[in-house]
């Protein structure tokens, strides 16, 4: 009889085959008879944001201030390309941070649950949404997760306890909360950054927001990339170049390099994101002024 994280594992190698067959009729069905080959700057983008996402930066904020930068992809279709091209790199993450980082699985398995029906409700409602309506949403989450890079940064949040388990009201909270994150990762805002402070203001050990997070996203974003791929609502080029760019990162980052000083880093981070979300913030109010088809011809 396997136990409870015995399962897990086999349940996350079982979500790695679907999204594996999902991802490829996707591509099929998106050029067919031709596979979608990445560019030079889609693997580059794939591999420095993911890299950075094993040692704790976060990929989401990253990646789309390349794809606003170099206007690589389109603003509607960002979203879904995060969640499509990420989950093969995070999905390595999940197994590597599982097993080198204790905690009580009770309280990983219910976070990660919650988490995934949250990304299920999101993805259904933000595949269908219009440029605008993108633009507008992941301008505010953008500045929302700078918001909390900033916080972070400045030690204005709590530096955490050193529990490895929750349970009663807190476990509660974090459930609830957790839910919430799930739904606001379809619009393209990461997990990385609230699920620390979370996990901070829980009296939780800091390191267990690792496997927390990386766990919830390896089974959440499968299930939100079903929703994108179905809709057509993503980039097959671009998610393909974030998948293959990403998984040598991961494990050059986890097992060769571990740890870097990154605070510098960090504060680019936050600039950069900022930027970005004026940009497309700005990007909505041009859609708002544009005239429409009919009033043009009119």
């Amino acid at each position: 009889m396997p136990t409870l994280k015995q399962a897990l594992f086999l349940a996350l190698g079982a979500i790695g085959v679907f999204y594996v067959i999902l991802f490829w009729r996707g591509l099929v069905e998106a050029r067919p008879g031709a596979p979608v080959a990445p560019g030079g700057r889609h693997l580059a983008i794939g591999f420095i944001t993911n890299f950075f996402d094993t040692l704790g930066i976060g990929s989401f904020a990253t990646t789309t201030s390349f794809y606003k930068l170099w206007k690589l992809v389109n603003d509607r279709l960002i979203p879904g390309t995060l969640n499509v091209g990420h989950t093969p790199p995070t999905i390595a993450q999940a197994f590597i941070y599982i097993t080198i980082v204790q905690v009580d699985i009770v309280t990983l398995v219910l976070m990660i649950a919650a988490a995934v029906a949250g990304a299920w409700l999101g993805a259904g409602v933000v595949a269908h949404w219009s440029k605008r309506k993108v633009q507008i949403g992941m301008g505010l989450c953008l500045l929302g997760a700078a918001t909390l890079m900033l916080m972070t940064q400045l030690q204005l949040v709590p530096g955490g306890g050193e529990a490895t388990a929750l349970s009663g009201a807190k476990l509660g909270i974090g459930i609830v909360v957790n839910f919430i994150l799930g739904s606001l990762m379809t619009l393209g805002i990461g997990l990385y950054g609230p699920c620390m402070i979370l996990i901070s203001l829980l009296g939780m050990a800091p390191t267990t927001a690792f496997p927390i997070m990386m766990g919830a996203c390896a089974f959440l974003m499968p299930v939100a990339s079903l929703r994108f791929v179905q809709a057509k609502s993503y980039d097959p080029k671009a998610s393909l170049g974030l998948a293959l760019g990403g998984v040598p990162a991961v494990l050059i980052a986890a097992f060769i390099v571990k740890s870097l000083p990154l605070s510098a880093v960090r504060w680019l981070v936050v600039v950069v994101v900022v930027y970005t979300a004026i940009a497309l913030l700005r990007s909505a109010r041009v859609e708002t002024q544009a005239p429409r088809p009919a009033e043009a011809t009119a």
